[in-house]
């Protein structure tokens, strides 16, 4: 007998985007995820076969959105035609400010995903994907600029090099989900104040730029 073929399924002209898109308007107008794939498919008027085609679970919408905010700053960065010419400290600068543009596009989502982080010392879900690709940008970036005598090469000191960066980043997304100030100026001047501190103390001299750091940051506190 022969054997009965397996068809494909049939495209619903339902696209990731539009997915995503209505995910994210729910999530902002309920203040909380969907009750289930089932009511969130029924609201927006589409089939659970149409969701299961292009995610597993909300869990997954949420990496494809964080993960999609490195890729689009990579992307920008690419397309400048200097960029590659731009020394790892440039290159990390631009990297950050292209992170906050994509952010504040959608800062009303990141503040809600953030305030679910209750453990800040653990990835959550939603940043699992966002965390590997910055790891990966930041480590090439890194393993550059030791070869170009940029940063200084450490044994034992220099492997953790990326780990440091991450923790840095995620101080600066704090900083920016904090920052009130117009255009959030204060988080630009953050990301510039403390990548070039970083880049003294993997390099060389720190005293004048973690002086003028500490100075920023004194001012911050006092308000």
């Amino acid at each position: 007998m022969e054997k009965a073929k397996k068809r494909k399924p049939k495209a619903s002209g339902i696209n990731p985007d539009m997915i995503i898109k209505s995910y994210r308007e729910s999530v902002l107008m309920e203040g909380k995820k969907p009750a289930s794939v089932f009511k969130f498919c029924k609201e927006i008027g589409i089939t659970e076969s149409d969701f299961y085609q292009h995610f597993g679970s909300f869990e997954s919408i949420e990496k494809f959105i964080w993960k999609s905010y490195i890729i689009q700053a990579k992307e920008r960065m690419d397309a400048d035609e200097n960029f590659q010419q731009f020394s790892a400290r440039e290159k990390l600068l631009t990297f950050y400010f292209m992170l906050i543009e994509m952010l504040k596009e959608d800062r009303s989502f990141v503040l809600h995903q953030l305030k679910s982080v209750k453990t800040p010392t653990m990835v959550p879900v939603f940043l699992k994907d966002f965390k590997s690709a910055f790891g990966g940008w930041v480590e090439s970036v890194l393993s550059e600029a030791k070869g170009t005598g940029e940063i200084a090469n450490r044994p034992f000191i220099d492997t953790r090099y990326g780990s440091l960066f991450w923790i840095h980043f995620l101080f600066i997304l704090k900083f920016w989900a904090d920052d009130e100030s117009a255009g959030f100026e204060k988080t630009d001047a953050a990301i510039e104040k403390s990548v070039n501190l970083a880049f003294e103390v993997i390099g060389k001299g720190v005293l004048d730029t973690a002086l003028d750091f500490g100075k920023f940051m004194y001012q911050q506190a006092k308000g």
